[in-house]
């Protein structure tokens, strides 16, 4: 069976990957010098009294993780305000969380001017609800592909648009996440939490709650569907 990692659909999830790649190249260069040190030690008794009784080796020893954290905050630092980044955006959608499905909401659709598609019906995903009040639930259905993946309607979301996302909860504490763009954000009761989601690549992502959130926590998934803004602007008719 092959394993295939997630195709990247966000520059923050690149961000991510990019800061994954240089950590674990620190840390193997951090084992390959113990392993090779702790070997000549090991086998070597007079190298063993020369490092033990060596004050400058210590000195170095002891503020060398201090340079190396330093060349792990740098990059990291980075990518945290990659994260709270949020440059104007044109859509903000609502998040709810309930036991066990999601409710989503279209906020600002005006800004994408869809304004003068009010009171029309919205086909297929969004079925029998109009665009004055564009919010549905999403909850899980059982089908063989994709199992305990796939949602009955699915969020549908534009790509090359920054995309603000308000997170909140019903009842009790769920965690909205998609692998595909590096977002995971708490959905708290009584409190709204806001991201950003930036999307450049067309095509379905799927996620799943990840906070225990109560017997049917497993079946809570997340279905995005990225999509061009003109296709995005052609789903009212």
């Amino acid at each position: 069976m092959n394993f295939v990692l997630l195709e990247r659909s966000s520059p923050l999830i690149e961000q991510i990957d990019i800061f994954h790649d240089h950590a674990i190249l620190i840390l193997l260069l951090i084992l390959s010098f113990l392993t090779i040190t702790f070997f000549f030690i090991l086998n070597n008794f007079k190298l063993n009294n020369l490092i033990l009784k060596n004050e400058a080796l210590e000195t170095i020893w002891t503020s060398l993780p201090v340079f190396i954290l330093l060349f792990l905050a740098i990059p990291s630092i980075s990518v945290l305000f990659l994260i709270e980044e949020l440059i104007r955006p044109l859509l903000t959608i609502k998040i709810i969380g309930n036991q066990w499905f999601w409710t989503y909401e279209y906020r600002d659709i005006a800004k994408l001017k869809f304004d003068h598609f009010k009171g029309k019906k919205i086909y297929w995903i969004f079925e029998s609800l109009e665009l004055s009040k564009v919010k549905f639930d999403s909850s899980i259905i059982k089908t063989p592909v994709f199992r305990l993946l796939n949602t009955d309607k699915a969020l549908i979301l534009p790509i090359f648009t920054q995309i603000r996302l308000l997170i909140t909860s019903n009842d009790v504490i769920h965690s909205w996440t998609l692998p595909s763009i590096g977002l995971k954000i708490d959905a708290n009761p009584g409190r709204l939490n806001i991201g950003s989601l930036y999307g450049f690549r067309s095509g379905i992502s799927y996620g799943q709650c990840s906070e225990i959130c109560g017997v049917d926590h497993s079946f809570i998934p997340i279905k995005v569907i990225f999509c061009s803004k003109s296709w995005f602007q052609n789903i009212f008719k």
